[in-house]
């Protein structure tokens, strides 16, 4: 939301009303009259939008109904954004100081004159220094190029795609009929280290139709367990897409494009992923999970976590 658009048009349309006598004179114009209460709409649907904040700048600051404390709250408001952004802008520039880099005239930051940074060779064998753009303005947005639905609205997660029970009345969780214990190892002393085979010898396959997403499900279908990673990216998109899956058997390697195939990930490997009995090995999945069950509905059922087991 841009409170400095809201509240600039605001400043604008008070100073061109007539004050005082004025003001009561040419109310009783028709045409006056009109163009007032439009405006008034307008201004209290501007409010309205600055007011419901509570989930920006926290629970209780809800735009206050006085007139006298609302122009308080906005000037407030507006100081607040302004020192946000300038403390965005502060901390660029730190970052731009750090790494001894400088602004050029064709819009790219670039390693300072005299100074040594990291080396690109050209064809010539020639060392060049190499160009960092802050901003691609000619890429398109990956929702945009892929067609992709995308809700960038401020909102707790909620939960997606369970089953209901018969009454309808009820979500169920895939988890609800089962206990801990279910998911607990047994006899762990004698189980021997399984070594992945050597990289040059294990299969690759890189899944990007429907046709080799449902190939994946299956052979996920027949093993015991997998391991998974996701890949997300919140680079022009407020709450960020989840743009690369891999997963990994004890023999195969397999990476899913999912901007190409977000319709249709949940549906093939949805079953696999909420299945007990066989076991998902992830690393540090706090917001892989999050990301799993927002982007694809996907509920991931006895999981081990490589980093939240204490070595």
């Amino acid at each position: 939301m841009d409170f400095n658009h809201y509240l600039t048009e605001l400043s604008t349309s008070i100073q061109s009303i007539p004050s005082s006598d004025d003001f009561r004179f040419n109310y009783n114009i028709p045409e006056f009259r009109h163009l007032i209460e439009e405006l008034t709409k307008k201004s209290q649907s501007m409010l309205n939008k600055i007011g419901s904040s509570d989930h920006i700048w926290g629970p209780g600051s809800s735009f206050p109904a006085d007139i006298d404390d609302a122009y308080e709250w906005i000037v407030n408001a507006n100081d607040d954004v302004l020192e946000l952004v300038n403390e965005v802008v502060d901390e660029f520039h730190r970052v731009l100081k750090e790494q001894d880099m400088e602004e050029g005239k064709d819009g790219f930051f670039k390693i300072k004159k005299g100074k040594k940074g990291i080396g690109y060779f050209g064809d010539d064998g020639n060392e060049t220094k190499p160009k960092v753009s802050f901003h691609v303005h000619t890429l398109r947005k990956p929702q945009y190029h892929y067609n992709l639905a995308v809700d960038n609205s401020n909102q707790p997660f909620e939960h997606v795609w369970l089953e209901k029970s018969e009454d309808g009345e009820r979500f169920i969780h895939p988890l609800e009929k089962l206990s801990v214990i279910d998911f607990v190892d047994k006899d762990i002393e004698n189980l021997v280290p399984v070594k992945p085979p050597p990289m040059e010898c294990t299969p690759f396959m890189l899944v990007e139709e429907v046709k080799g997403l449902k190939e994946l499900a299956a052979k996920l279908s027949s093993v015991d367990e997998f391991a998974v990673d996701l890949e997300h990216n919140q680079y022009r998109s407020f709450q960020g897409l989840t743009c690369l899956m891999q997963i990994s058997t004890r023999t195969e390697d397999f990476i899913v494009d999912t901007l190409k195939l977000r319709d249709h990930v949940g549906t093939h490997l949805r079953d696999v992923f909420k299945d007990p009995t066989k076991k998902k090995v992830l690393h540090g999945a706090d917001r892989d999970i999050v990301w799993l069950q927002r982007d694809f509905g996907i509920y991931v059922c006895n999981m081990f976590d490589t980093g939240q087991f204490p070595y």
